[in-house]
């Protein structure tokens, strides 16, 4: 039924829910899951050096690609602990610089995904009183079915 899953994740303890439930959806079908990780970089257009915005967005790079293995890695596990063989589903690790809810929404109708699994919310102490915002924003306009998975155990 899901054959293209887009998992936006920041890498938080948050995510890891969300990470658990894409795979648990793609074993199922055999799927795709693109990791996505949204590297926003806004704040280096105000630094006055070219050296140390390059310096930045080298940082920013490197962060990105330890997300996506970390995120690799909680998959990997999952499975081994859940029976899940992984084999069956490919991971595709996938990091884009600008807003995170437009990137989300952009990568999910161009590239024709089937479903969202996205936390409630990510790294921010204030989302855990509200749906964060980046979730918020991708729900609302969001023209894919999007899973928001809760990031508190329910009961």
């Amino acid at each position: 039924m899901y054959k293209k899953i887009l998992l936006p994740t920041d890498g938080s303890k948050n995510s890891e829910k969300a990470i658990q439930h894409a795979v648990t959806v793609a074993d199922k079908d055999g799927s795709e899951i693109t990791i996505l990780n949204v590297v926003d970089s806004v704040y280096l257009t105000g630094l006055p050096e070219e050296d140390i915005i390059t310096q930045s967005e080298m940082i920013l790079e490197e962060e990105s690609k330890k997300i996506t293995q970390h995120v690799s890695n909680i998959i990997q596990e999952y499975a081994d602990e859940n029976g899940i063989n992984v084999s069956n589903i490919t991971l595709t690790p996938k990091t884009v610089e600008g807003n995170a809810a437009d990137i989300i929404l952009k990568v999910s109708e161009e590239e024709k995904m089937d479903i969202v699994v996205i936390a409630s919310s990510g790294k921010h102490m204030l989302d855990r009183f509200l749906l964060g915002s980046v979730t918020e924003k991708a729900v609302r306009h969001s023209k894919v079915p999007i899973l928001i998975v809760p990031n508190k155990k329910i009961e």
